[in-house]
C-alpha cells in the first residue's frame, strides 16, 4: 500500500550533518520486566554510520556524504524474550534491505519517486518473511513472535515513513501536532468502518489487537512519502508513550523543546509518571539551522 501526505514546501538546501538534532531512547518501563523495544539512529552513506540504537554497539565510521537520514521504532509482541527477538531482527534486518537500496535515493532528485516507494515495500516485506520463517521453524515459544515497524527515511528534501502495525509516527510544525501514521489494530479498523466510535475504542479490550504486523498472520506495509522543510519536527514511538501520554502533552514538549534529547527525556517521564505499563521507547530529530546560516542557501 502506498500513500501520499501533503506539506509546506522544503527548504532547498539540505541540512548539514551538524544541523541534525536527532536523539533516541528506550526505556523498559515502571511494569514490565524485559524491554521489547528496539530503535536505530543512521546516516546511510556509501556505508553504514550507526549513530545511536539499543542493538549492539557499531563502530562504523564515514566521512562521505550522507545520503539519507534513516530512524527506526519497533515493538515486539508475544513473550517477552521472543517479542524482543523480533523487533531486535526487524530493525537489523531493515536496515541491511533499505542499505542496499542506496541507487534509489540518486533518482529522487530527477523526481523518479516509485523506486523507492517499491524498495521500502520490499524490505519491509522480506523482514516480515524472514521473521514469519524463524516463527513457523522456531521453538515453541517462536510461535507469537511478531513486532511492529515504523521507519523514517529522510531523503532531502523528501521524507518516507513506512508504517507496520501502531508505533506512531507524528509531525510537529507551525504549532500543530499531526499523526501522519495510522495505527494498524483492530479497533482502528472497526472505527475506520463506523462500527465503533473514538469513545468506544478507547474502552475497547481490543485497542492493542494488531492488524498487521512484521511475523505476523498478515503484514501490509504502508509507504508515504512527505516534503520536508527546516522548522518541522518529527517524532516517532511505540505505543508504551501514547498509553500515557496525550498528544496535547506531546505538542507542548515539542513546543517548549531545546533539543531533541531534552524532549525524549521530558516525554519518556511523562510516560512513567502517567503509570509505565508499557516499554517506552521515542524518536525525535528535527532540521537545526547554525546560527547566521540563511536557509534555502
Amino acid at each position: 500500500m502506498t500513500a501520499e501526505t501533503a506539506s509546506a514546501a522544503p527548504s532547498t538546501r539540505k541540512p548539514r550533518d551538524s544541523e541534525l538534532d536527532v536523539y533516541g531512547l528506550t526505556h523498559t518501563g515502571n511494569v514490565r520486566q524485559e524491554n521489547q523495544d528496539h530503535f536505530l539512529i543512521s546516516s546511510l552513506r556509501r556505508e553504514v554510520v550507526v549513530h545511536q540504537t539499543s542493538l549492539p554497539a557499531s563502530s562504523a565510521h564515514s566521512e562521505s556524504e550522507r545520503l539519507a537520514l534513516l530512524a527506526v521504532v519497533a515493538d515486539g509482541v508475544g513473550s517477552s524474550v521472543m517479542g524482543g527477538e523480533a523487533s531486535r531482527q526487524a530493525v537489523a534486518g531493515i536496515l541491511h534491505y533499505v542499505s542496499a537500496c542506496a541507487d534509489c535515493y540518486y533518482r529522487i532528485a530527477d523526481g523518479e519517486h516509485v523506486a523507492l516507494h517499491d524498495a521500502l515495500n520490499d524490505a519491509a516485506m522480506r523482514v516480515h518473511r524472514d521473521i514469519a520463517r524463524e516463527r513457523a521453524e522456531g521453538p515453541p515459544d517462536a510461535s507469537g513472535m511478531a513486532t511492529t515497524l515504523t521507519l523514517w527515511l529522510g531523503v532531502w528534501p523528501y521524507a518516507y515513513l513506512l508504517q507496520v502495525g501502531d508505533s506512531r509516527f507524528y509531525l510537529y510544525r507551525d504549532g500543530a501536532l499531526r499523526q501522519i501514521s495510522r495505527d494498524q489494530t483492530l479497533v482502528q479498523d472497526l472505527v475506520d468502518a463506523g462500527a465503533l466510535t473514538e469513545t468506544q475504542a478507547q474502552r475497547s479490550p481490543l485497542s492493542n489487537v494488531l492488524s498487521s504486523a512484521i511475523g505476523g498472520q498478515e503484514a501490509m506495509p504502508v509507504v508515504t512519502r512527505m516534503e520536508q522543510s527546516w522548522g518541522t519536527v518529527g517524532l516517532l514511538c511505540s505505543d508504551g508513550l501514547t498509553k500515557h501520554v496525550s498528544d496535547e502533552q506531546i505538542t507542548e514538549r515539542l513546543r517548549t523543546m531545546t533539543s531533541a534529547k531534552q524532549a525524549c527525556e521530558a516525554l519518556l517521564q511523562d510516560a512513567l509518571d502517567g503509570g509505565g505499563t508499557d516499554n517506552v521507547t521515542i524518536v525525535i530529530g528535527r532540521p537545526k539551522p547554525v546560527e547566521g546560516d540563511v536557509q534555502g542557501d
